[in-house]
């Protein structure tokens, strides 16, 4: 069986050129193109997120849920610890807030621009859209309770001033962090995965059809592996050119953070946002939530982990302004989805509060 016979071909050739793109950056060719360059590699970049969502759909569905959320939420959120872990050992301790502020943006841009757009997008179209509250419960609970732990505690305890812990109190969150989230996947896809499964829609042609074959899937996996890591690295190759619009514009260095997160979690925010079009707003939060929780279960042990082997100061206690956004947003997601049922209400609320993020950030 070929493989052009198995998978569409801009599915297999947009991460190849993604990868000659990389090579070419790499190579030097984009300082004779200029600007050009730029775009051509955005161009790369953005084919490379609508490949990675192609290729998950395929390995989600060969699968099943929850597990195929799970793929692409973990994939994703791997490879952006890798690139956190890189900048931070070659910034030093100018790097101490990094993995913060990364984290940070992206709970917000999750659980109020991801969640609010597809509640949005879900409810214009379906009016009221039904989820397990079971399933959706366990995950803002956890959620909630390691990004308090790990980004607004820090700025209360006093063992060591500031922001930060001390290096048992960070080798212990490290701990918890890793425990509350083996705890979650175990309970999602072992204990109580039924609270995971969306509702039967007979409606939904993709969830009632034949999963593909398995070398397809396997062959999908693979190419979903080399998008995410190409879309990590050429979102990287483009912050110089973020940084430089953003100094022109007179904003905030923090703006080219939540730019560059918006631009990692686009293939997660596309899948799910597909899956709420589609009335299927289980898997949607499944993926939402899900990638909510990777990145600050899987983020924070790693670079705990660096810190204390390295000796550098980790800080890890967001701001005023910051905590009052990210309990706002804890407790409205809590009430919007305590029922089970949304409309395109919820969803507008959590687009408010996305939008004061990103206003406040640039105009703090």
């Amino acid at each position: 069986m070929k493989l052009s016979s198995t998978l569409p071909a801009w599915s297999i050739a947009a991460p190849a050129l993604a990868w000659i793109l990389l090579a070419l950056s790499f190579l030097g060719v984009g300082d004779a193109l200029g600007v050009a360059f730029t775009f051509i590699l955005a161009a790369g970049l953005f084919a490379g997120v609508i490949a990675s969502v192609f290729h998950a759909e395929v390995v989600a569905h060969r699968v099943g849920e929850p597990y195929g959320t799970l793929v692409l939420a973990v994939a994703v959120t791997a490879i952006e610890v890798a690139l956190i872990v890189a900048l931070m050992i070659s910034g030093g301790e100018q790097a101490a807030g990094l993995a913060r502020d990364t984290v940070f943006a992206a709970v917000m841009i999750i659980l109020n621009g991801m969640v609010g757009l597809c509640l949005l997008a879900g409810g214009q179209r379906h009016g009221e859209q039904t989820f397990s509250l079971y399933g959706v419960s366990a995950s803002l609970a956890t959620l909630a309770a390691i990004a308090v732990l790990t980004m607004v505690l820090p700025n209360y305890t006093t063992t060591t001033p500031g922001p930060v812990y001390s290096r048992s109190q960070l080798a212990f969150i490290a701990v918890v962090s890793l425990v509350l989230y083996g705890t979650f996947v175990l309970v999602q896809t072992v204990r109580h995965r039924e609270y995971f499964l969306p509702a039967s829609n007979a409606a939904d042609d993709e969830a009632h059809a034949e999963p593909p074959p398995a070398r397809m899937a396997a062959i999908s996996a693979a190419l979903l592996l080399a998008c995410l890591i190409a879309v990590v690295l050429l979102a990287k190759s483009l912050s110089p050119a973020l940084e430089a619009a953003v100094a022109r514009i007179g904003a905030p260095e923090a703006l080219v953070g939540i730019i560059i997160a918006i631009v990692v979690l686009l293939p997660e925010s596309i899948a799910a946002y597909q899956a709420a079009r589609a009335n299927r707003l289980q898997t949607s939060l499944n993926l939402a939530l899900g990638s909510a929780l990777a990145s600050i279960g899987l983020t924070i042990p790693t670079v705990a982990i660096v810190s204390l082997a390295t000796g550098w100061t980790l800080s890890l206690g967001i701001d005023v302004k910051s905590t009052v956004l990210l309990v706002l947003s804890i407790i409205v997601a809590t009430l919007s989805l305590g029922t089970g049922r949304t409309t395109v209400m919820q969803g507008a609320v959590h687009l408010v509060i996305f939008a004061v993020y990103l206003f406040t950030t640039i105009v703090p």
